[in-house]
């Protein structure tokens, strides 16, 4: 690994322990669930079992005859109580055409199984399970959307019965000469490419604790979300209160991968039935809920053609992305927004369209998943580059080094917006020397030898490569505040939220850089509103570098009122002095020092008395760093893999990553945050497969239907560290979170092709699930009704298009 070098009283930049592991370790977490409060009632939801149906009368009588039971709410004892009945959470666009926010419970119309219709108030988890089952919905079964192929059809089943189409949003991106790069191009290849549905399944699922205080009139609530600020304004939006009434905090998540970052119907319910129970409400998903009520990702159909000349430069790329918004709005386009901005940023694409539909069916609704959008659309962006390699007889490596934006392009500006209208800006970074990297020391050059001896043995392995790039640290900004308590304890406080991360770690090694490199005198408090105002939470990368950035300035702020005091005290020049643990020390070696827990007193001032130093009352700043660019980290992912022709099993034996997230805080966490993804994407590639009938009832809602990857199936990984730092930020980071899963299954699929190329074998599809694979090995040779088959549906991709163009643009 190449790490930058670490001086020894640094404390950025070292592989220092995580602060969250101890508690960890001992059992002394607190997640969801491990709270207890005094005289607590449990929720049961009751949920659609319909894909879609509409609602006559609820009968909750025979529910409410039961022992334990204190209450049995439908939307019709919610409403009186809230000013509106819609979670209306969609970030905001012109590319909308239909307007389908959830309902706190649905009410006259189920759209998915696992729609919760009423919540049953009672004693314990048990008793109200047990009454749900006899809260009896007078359910009427209508048609239903399953297919985003064919949901936007004219004869097409209504997803909602009050809407004229299921076309939910549209929107292009598009720049340079399309048309005359295709028509003058010596060659133009087309593909067409499905990454399939799947879903988070973070260890813990989600869960809401509510408490609401009668003489305080203020409401606390506890929910695994990775965006407790968001809920609080939800939550006062819907309720009628004032922000400072409401408070959400976000104990220990067992993992978040964007699903949690989402406000659901189930924290609203929560928190108004304690308000109405006067007593505190809980709910902890259970895992069947978490298969059909916590948001999925990933259903996306692309019709591509890329065109190149004839040394294999790219042209320009064009296509049309089908994808699957599932039954309601509750995020909005950002993932196939996300998808269509990522797929040319690697490369130099001189000339780019892809029109973009949104289709609604009557499955979950569609959020951000690790990755939001990114991994599909690397997948899509290097199976066209192995496409061009096999056509023109090029080593993959090869076309993607010609094509590769170099170090000398940096800053590029890409001829496209994120979705806040800002400017695409690649910030720093050497793509091609990324990707040289990973290629030695994957073996790259010398794996021919080893595929023909592999072959001669009747073993298929095949090598392959994707390249990506990732916007991460989305911006405005993200609150800190650093305060030195009178113990002399320095207290940090963010907006961040901890999911698993080590926010809490990169928060104390920033801060304690500035104040004294003790981090055992560092308490870092984030996901609580009570704590700090502002926040937006945890997702998109964004972290290290939004709240990283005003720790960092809010810390040098307070080192510099701590100096100023202390030279008043001393008498000593503020130039002379350092931080040094919990003292101020001489830098000159002078017999001075001067406790921190002193400075913060003196700092604080008596009554009647000059505060020391001019320097203003107490040793405390907040910061918000306004950021508006993203800043763009890079990477180059290699997979070897070994084919069962027989089974269609694929054995992962080796993967290698080589990635530039900016300067790294802290080397071990990376590697970690890497790994994860890796993993991630592994069962993204091979594994996670949330299937559907045609009646849109999911058939995998168990773990011995839908498969996670294990340690058992992980290959050796070798991860290789670029430091290119971003100029758009003090401490020149770039966000990492998502790194490892976006260019997995690209590098998985190029390299089961590559191993499966003599039997002909051409991948299309993720994931490649023993089954599909050995499919698709049978079929080899049958590519005249392959052809077919996809010639089919892009046409009517093409028939949408034309049909809805202009109805909206981006």
């Amino acid at each position: 690994m190449k790490n930058e070098v670490i001086h020894e009283n640094r404390i950025v930049g070292a592989s220092t322990r995580r602060l969250e592991d101890d508690p960890l370790v001992r059992g002394k977490g607190r997640f969801l669930d491990d709270l207890r409060f005094p005289d607590t009632l449990a929720a049961a939801f009751v949920r659609s079992p319909y894909a879609h149906a509409a609602i006559g009368a609820i009968d909750t009588s025979a529910a409410l005859e039961v022992p334990g039971v204190v209450a049995v709410l439908t939307l019709d004892d919610l409403r009186p109580h809230l000013t509106g009945d819609r979670l209306v959470v969609g970030l905001p666009t012109k590319a909308y055409l239909l307007d389908v926010n959830r309902p706190v419970l649905a009410r006259h119309e189920v759209v998915h199984v696992g729609e919760p219709v009423a919540v049953v108030i009672a004693q314990s988890r048990y008793i109200a399970e047990d009454a749900a089952e006899l809260v009896n919905i007078d359910y009427d079964p209508l048609p239903v959307a399953a297919d985003c192929r064919d949901a936007l059809a004219a004869d097409a089943s209504r997803v909602h019965r009050d809407q004229p189409h299921n076309l939910v949003a549209a929107f292009d991106f598009a720049y340079g000469d399309v048309d005359a790069a295709f028509s003058s191009a010596p060659h133009v290849f087309r593909e067409s490419l499905w990454v399939h549905r799947g879903g988070s399944h973070s260890l813990e699922g989600r869960g809401v604790a509510a408490h609401y205080n009668e003489v305080e009139d203020r409401l606390t609530v506890w929910s695994s979300t990775q965006s407790p600020h968001v809920a609080r304004r939800l939550l006062c939006d819907l309720l009628g209160r004032e922000d400072d009434r409401v408070r959400v905090v976000t104990p220990d998540l067992g993992g978040g991968f964007g699903p949690k970052l989402v406000f659901y119907p189930e924290e609203i319910v929560i928190a108004l039935s304690a308000i109405l129970m006067r007593r505190p409400v809980k709910w902890v998903e259970d895992r069947r809920e978490h298969f059909v009520a916590t948001t999925q990702e990933r259903d996306q159909y692309w019709d591509v053609e890329i065109a190149v000349d004839q040394d294999a430069r790219i042209l320009g790329i064009r296509g049309a992305l089908l994808h699957d918004h599932g039954a309601y709005t509750a995020r909005g386009v950002n993932v196939p927004y996300g998808s269509g901005i990522t797929l040319p940023l690697p490369y130099n694409v001189p000339a780019y369209r892809m029109d973009i539909s949104c289709a609604l069916t009557n499955k979950v609704p569609v959020t951000p998943v690790r990755g939001a959008g990114q991994p599909q659309a690397v997948f899509v962006m290097e199976r066209l580059l192995d496409r061009v390699a096999r056509e023109l007889s090029l080593d993959r490596a090869e076309v993607r080094r010609r094509n590769l934006v170099t170090k000398d392009q940096m800053p590029c500006r890409k001829p496209m917006k994120l979705r806040g209208g800002m400017d695409i800006v690649l910030d720093s970074g050497d793509y091609p020397a990324t990707q040289e990297s990973a290629l030695a020391h994957a073996g790259w050059d010398g794996f021919r030898a080893r595929q023909e001896a592999a072959r001669a043995e009747g073993r298929y392995i095949g090598l392959g490569l994707a390249n990506y790039v990732e916007g991460t640290g989305r911006g405005p900004f993200e609150s800190v505040t650093v305060r030195v308590s009178l113990s002399g304890k320095i207290l940090v406080y963010s907006g961040a939220t901890a999911m698993g991360q080590s926010t809490k770690t990169m928060l104390a090694q920033i801060v304690a850089e500035q104040l004294g490199k003790d981090m055992s005198r560092i308490e870092v408090t984030t996901g609580d509103t009570a704590a700090i105002t502002l926040g937006f939470g945890g997702f998109n990368s964004r972290q290290t570098v939004t709240a990283g950035a005003s720790a960092h300035a809010a810390a040098e702020k307070v080192r510099a009122k701590v100096l100023k005091v202390a030279s008043d005290m001393l008498k000593i020049a503020e130039s002379d002095l350092d931080i040094a643990g919990v003292s101020i020390i001489s830098k000159s070696g002078a017999d001075v020092r001067l406790r921190l827990a002193d400075v913060a007193r003196a700092a604080a001032g008596l009554p009647g008395f000059v505060l020391p130093g001019n320097a203003g009352p107490g040793l405390e700043a907040t910061e918000h760093v306004v950021i508006d660019s993203m800043s763009f980290s890079n990477g180059s992912a290699v997979a070897e893999v070994e084919v069962d022709i027989e089974t269609g099993g694929v054995a992962v034996r080796r993967f290698t990553l080589a990635h530039d997230c900016g300067r790294m805080i802290n080397p071990m966490i990376v590697d970690g945050q890497i790994v994860g993804g890796i993993a991630h994407g592994v069962g993204n590639a091979l594994f996670e497969w949330m299937g559907f009938d045609a009646n849109a009832q999911p058939i995998t809602t168990t773990f011995a239907d839908y498969l996670l990857v294990s340690a058992a199936e992980m290959p050796p990984i070798e991860i290789l560290h670029e430091e290119s730092h971003s100029p758009l930020n003090a401490l020149g980071v770039k966000g990492v979170g998502e790194s490892g899963v976006i260019p997995t299954a690209a590098a998985i699929a190029s390299a089961i092709e590559d191993a499966l190329a003599p039997l002909g074998v051409r991948i299309d599809r993720a994931p490649l699930t023993p089954m599909t694979l050995h499919a698709l090995i049978r079929k080899a040779g049958t590519a005249p009704a392959a052809e077919h088959e996809a010639a089919a549906w892009r046409s009517h991709a093409q028939q949408i298009i034309a049909k809805h163009k202009g109805t909206a643009n981006v």
